[in-house]
């Protein structure tokens, strides 16, 4: 699986797109209607009107890269419609990847260490 690393920035369009665009429609979309830039290397995550399939667009350093998922026998848990976009911390994304419900994965918040033990 191609997989953000954990310092990567994750948007999720929450209105559903046309999922025969391709990188450049994608991309498009994101400047136009979603006010971001797309070669930040921000991991945008689409859904299709059917909410079995997601499609993730970002910029690698080198090109736009562009990964479709269809789950077979269930569908992803998605925020609720509406125009926009809503940010996704790695965990919450990892789970929604994998199919599951990541409205039920919360970070840990810690304390920053004052000295080395």
């Amino acid at each position: 699986m191609i997989s953000p690393t954990n310092g990567v920035r994750i948007l999720v369009a929450t209105a559903p797109v046309d999922f025969r665009k391709g990188h450049d429609g994608l991309a498009a979309l994101v400047s136009n209607e979603l006010e971001q830039n797309p070669f930040t290397g921000t991991v945008f995550v689409f859904r299709a009107k059917r909410p079995d399939r997601l499609k993730l667009l970002y910029w690698d350093g080198l090109g736009l890269v562009m990964a479709y998922k269809r789950l077979e026998d269930h569908v992803f848990a998605w925020p609720a419609i509406r125009d926009g976009l809503m940010k996704l911390n790695h965990a919450q994304f990892e789970a929604l990847f994998a199919g599951l419900d990541w409205r039920k994965v919360r970070a840990i918040n810690t304390r920053v260490p004052t000295a080395a033990e």
